[in-house]
């Protein structure tokens, strides 16, 4: 019997102020299992890492799709998280006969394809995408730190922290802060 395709899809970034929404599609090979995922807010960085290496050395395909913060600020966060997860499906080197969605809602791709809430904790494929999304977008956050210092982003990875908004109200919005955010629109006026 043939072994079905199914790419599991999910993105991580909805809640920050600042920096892009990054999504992540994942066809793990079930003749080389990966032992051990579950969604990347349950695994220390050190397990992300090993399982990012892991995932990207083991899976038949995976790709990654993203809306920087011009598309959310446009678009809105939920239709740039939907696109960057149709971008991370499209980019497969290899078609999936079914996709998994983590969440309620499908991104817009012609595959057959279910939405599974809590997806990133049940289904291998699903966590799988979760933490190469979630890798990849906090050192892109760690990255960014060094082109912005002083707003932590290396610490908070752009999420709504306490020194995070200080920090704006300090120094001001960055090129990478999402001006359509109610605590980074507040001080555009």
């Amino acid at each position: 019997m043939k072994t079905r395709l199914i790419a599991g899809v999910d993105e991580v970034g909805r809640g920050p102020l600042a920096g892009p929404v990054v999504a992540a599609a994942v066809i793990l090979d079930p003749n080389n299992p990966i032992v051990g995922l579950t969604d990347s807010k349950k695994l220390s960085e050190k397990k992300r890492d090993f399982f990012f290496d892991e995932i990207k050395e083991k899976a038949i395909a995976w790709s990654l799709g993203r809306c920087e913060v011009e598309e959310i600020d446009e678009i809105n966060i939920l239709n740039a998280s939907m696109l960057a997860m149709e971008r991370a499906v499209e980019g497969l080197s290899v078609q999936p006969e079914h996709v998994l969605v983590d969440g309620n809602k499908i991104p817009n791709i012609n595959i057959s394809a279910e939405a599974i809430i809590k997806g990133d904790l049940t289904e291998p494929e699903i966590s799988a995408a979760s933490i190469l999304a979630k890798v990849t977008r906090d050192r892109e956050m760690v990255d960014l730190e060094d082109q912005f210092p002083g707003y932590g982003f290396a610490k908070h990875k752009g999420y709504p922290t306490k020194q995070h908004r200080e920090a704006l109200v300090q120094l001001g919005i960055t090129p990478i802060h999402r001006r359509s955010y109610g605590p980074v629109q507040k001080l555009l006026f």
